[in-house]
């Protein structure tokens, strides 16, 4: 696997699984962020189309664009439902970020060749990178 530092720097596109538009959650918050960082952001939500200028899809599937970073903000429980998608899209890396681990559940992505990171934020990655 990569170094967390070379995986964002080579990364472009990142998509961001369970963004939120409620004030105050990680995750519109760290979207945000990595806009202002130059990454191109695509935002992974049931029900919302838009959030801070930038584009939200129902299903990682619907992305037009190849994904460099999967970033999920979603409980653990629930990574497997994603599995089929993330690889279907088949990004260079799923990060699920700070409190989020689910061994079994990312096991098939590992065995893709997919770099995993677990229950680490891409935030305070990024920061101690540059």
């Amino acid at each position: 696997m990569k170094s967390v530092c070379d995986i964002l720097k080579e990364a472009k596109n990142i998509a961001v699984v369970g963004i939120s538009d409620k004030p105050g959650r990680d995750s519109g918050r760290i979207a945000d962020f990595l806009v202002s960082k130059g990454y191109n952001v695509y935002g992974v939500h049931p029900s919302l189309t838009e959030y801070h200028g930038i584009q939200i899809f129902k299903s990682l599937t619907d992305i037009p664009a190849e994904i460099d970073i999967v970033d999920v903000f979603l409980n653990s429980s629930l990574i497997p439902q994603i599995i089929p998608d993330v690889l279907a899209v088949n990004p260079k890396t799923l990060w699920l970020q700070l409190g989020v681990k689910n061994d079994e559940a990312v096991k098939p992505v590992a065995e893709k060749g997919i770099d995993v990171i677990q229950d680490s934020c891409i935030l305070i990655e990024y920061n101690s990178c540059n």
